[in-house]
């Protein structure tokens, strides 16, 4: 077994556990969108596009249940809350950072991805 393979081996736990949180549909897009500021859930809603409310809702539950984002309401009314990214989430940004970069490299017109 060649050392690349070992390190894959090694740490295939520690992928899984990874995709489990970020590997959702949606989950990728809400982290793009945070990385520039915290952000309110309409807000997320428009720039993320095509994201169902309730799906929205539970992938920023998730986040913050694993400690990628926090979750800040402001007593005023109407109510606002407000996401923003923990130095976990800011983690984040190289991961993004090199799929932006494979997408770049290998979709010239990108298209959503064929799925069976």
């Amino acid at each position: 077994m060649c050392t690349i393979d070992v390190i894959i081996e090694s740490r295939i736990g520690c992928i899984a556990s990874a995709m489990g949180i970020i590997g959702n549909k949606w989950t990728a897009l809400i982290l793009r969108d945070l990385f520039s500021g915290s952000k309110r859930f309409c807000e997320l809603e428009r720039s993320v596009g095509g994201i169902n409310p309730r799906t929205l809702s539970q992938r920023l539950d998730d986040l913050e249940a694993n400690d990628i984002i926090s979750k800040e309401c402001f007593s005023q009314t109407p109510p606002r809350v407000e996401y923003t990214l923990t130095e976990k989430g800011e983690d984040l940004l190289p991961i993004l950072y090199a799929m932006a970069e494979w997408g770049t490299k290998h979709f010239e017109h990108p298209e959503p991805p064929v799925t069976s």
